[in-house]
């Protein structure tokens, strides 16, 4: 099993950063031999794109004509580490409400009109990416889910939207929130029992 680990934040001791540990611990108690590539956002963060990415994008005729260019290089060599993953794990924090902004650049590699998306006839967006299981561990420092929500959740329903778009259905979402007033031992019982609930019946082992 091979799995693309991604962490979020910037804080090396962060909740999201111990909680994706989790996950991925737990992957490994499954699959033993597993391998792991981990991308590290929050402290080696990828460039927003920048205007060779962007015109690359801007129409059908120059994206076809750079598809195999330095353009989309970058994008190429991230969309590979999704393909060639089995699982993907993502630690991050909810900020202002959403994601931060190097998960969003991340984001803006992956999702590519004729590569990582189709179009149907009609104009609906089709994934091309086969689906795989995406774990996310969410760090709230306030309730944003559940009946003690105080927030709005932006951060959910966009990543379900984005990567469904290419394809990607089976996400499973761990959120660990009030992170700014609940102490050390209160938050490492939440993490016990987000992974307690998390599906691994889809999982690829081999």
């Amino acid at each position: 099993m091979n799995i693309l680990h991604i962490d979020c934040s910037p804080r090396a001791e962060s909740h999201s950063r111990k909680l994706s540990a989790a996950i991925v611990a737990r992957l490994f108690a499954i699959a033993p031999d597993a391998s792991v590539t981990h991308r590290d956002l929050g402290r080696d963060p990828i460039p927003h794109a920048e205007s060779d990415y962007a015109t690359a994008l801007s129409s059908p005729g120059s994206l076809a004509a750079t598809q195999s260019n330095e353009a989309v290089r970058l994008s190429e060599q991230l969309i590979q580490e999704v393909e060639t993953a089995d699982v993907l794990v993502i630690g991050t924090p909810m900020n202002n409400f959403t994601v931060p902004s190097v998960l969003k650049a991340w984001i803006d590699q992956i999702l590519r009109m004729g590569r990582t998306i189709g179009a149907s006839p009609t104009g609906e967006k089709l994934g091309l990416l086969q689906d795989r299981p995406v774990y996310i561990g969410i760090a709230s420092g306030g309730f944003f889910t559940g009946d003690r929500a105080k927030q709005p959740d932006f951060l959910i329903p966009y990543l379900t939207a984005a990567f469904a778009c290419v394809g990607l259905n089976s996400l499973q979402f761990f959120p660990l929130q009030a992170t700014a007033f609940s102490d050390q031992k209160h938050l490492a019982e939440e993490r016990k029992t987000l992974l307690a609930i998390m599906d691994t019946t889809t999982l690829c082992t081999a």
